[in-house]
């Protein structure tokens, strides 16, 4: 198909209005940001420029991300409206062509925006969230003053690690102990009294510690240490990650953390695999809004864009209200999760036909 001058027309305005549309909102939303949390920015003494230049930077992906779907719909619903108004869509229908065929241009940019929600989803937003991250934790959150107790963790198919008290500030904590299983059997165990993680070697250290194994006599062998340096394979930010962070893992990092918390037994498995798919899913729906949006802004009417609005508003807070309703079923497990996040779409495909069916052609 020959890309003519029209198609560039059409391109041109979806992504002008878009880009506008975008602007206005993350304005919008920063200014009641900066309202909500402008007393938690005065109470720890956050520097104005790390304010604006490290979280609201790397806030704006964050942004541009969770909101997307509708910055695209209302930016196509308006944009095609205003072409309705002022005849272009009946001219160019009028002219000879299609509605199949103006969709063209549409669903061309629209194929743009949605690769961007992909590499926005997969690897920008989880560079620009770390930071976002960093800076929560340190004038935020407490983060680095957060403690946590009865810590019980399969670190790896097997083992079981279990701690009494674990404290962030210094990196310390009292009372644990290492089992190691074969089958339902025990074959040794490790006590400490003391634990402190080494950040530079990235290693624990033991005090007054005692190790016992398991002989197949029946008998024990016996260790004592004053200190023991060891490389349990678990991180203390494993304590204190947060699942409202997962964004900040990309593809391959949420990958891992999967592979280990199912190995570990947990119970978020579910949530993140749900994350895992919906950064799939979430930008193929851009095509099905996109044809929501053209087929009921194309029809010139007496309510004008007024109409189009309503119309065009009341679908998309259906489609964002099945899409929350059915990740959250996705994160607790009652679904599978990869059913969870592609269901919206698949419910709302046959109603996009039932738009482009009765839209003026």
């Amino acid at each position: 198909m020959k890309i003519k001058k029209l198609d560039w027309y059409i391109a041109k305005k979806f992504l002008e209005t878009f880009f506008v549309t975008v602007m206005l909102f993350v304005i919008i939303i920063m200014v009641f940001d900066v309202a909500e949390k402008l007393d938690d920015f005065l109470e720890k003494s956050a520097p104005v420029n790390e304010i604006f230049t490290v979280y609201y930077l790397n806030f704006v992906p964050s942004l541009l991300n969770t909101f997307s779907p509708i910055f695209i719909f209302i930016s196509v619903l308006y944009m095609t409206s205003r072409l309705a108004s002022r005849t272009e869509i009946i001219s160019m229908l009028a002219g000879g062509m299609s509605l199949k065929r103006i969709l063209m241009p549409y669903m061309g940019t629209a194929l743009l925006l949605a690769f961007g929600s992909y590499v926005l989803n997969a690897w920008v937003i989880p560079i620009t969230d770390k930071a976002r991250v960093r800076f929560e934790n340190t004038y935020m959150r407490d983060y680095y003053s957060q403690a946590k107790s009865t810590i019980f963790r399969q670190i790896k198919p097997g083992v079981i690690l279990y701690m009494e008290y674990f404290n962030n500030n210094d990196s310390s904590g009292v009372g644990v102990t290492v089992e190691e299983y074969q089958g339902k059997q025990l074959k040794s165990s490790l006590f400490g009294r003391f634990i402190r993680w080494s950040p530079e070697a990235k290693k624990w250290r033991l005090e007054m510690v005692w190790q016992r194994k398991f002989l197949a006599t029946g008998n024990q062998d016996i260790q004592y240490h004053a200190t023991l340096d060891t490389l349990i394979p678990f991180n203390p930010e494993d304590f204190f990650f947060r699942l409202e962070d997962v964004q900040s893992l990309n593809q391959n990092e949420l990958r891992s953390m999967i592979a280990k918390e199912k190995m570990r037994g947990s119970s978020n498995v579910e949530l993140l695999e749900t994350e895992l798919n919906r950064r799939y899913a979430s930008p193929f729906s851009t095509f099905i809004l996109v044809l929501i949006a053209v087929s009921v802004a194309g029809r010139k009417s007496r309510g004008g864009l007024g109409f189009s609005l309503a119309v065009g508003i009341f679908v998309i807070l259906f489609f964002l209200f099945f899409s929350k309703y059915f990740v959250s079923l996705g994160n607790s497990g009652v679904i599978w999760p990869w059913l969870a996040v592609w269901l919206p779409n698949v419910l709302f495909v046959p109603v996009a036909y039932v738009f482009y069916r009765f839209a003026q052609q």
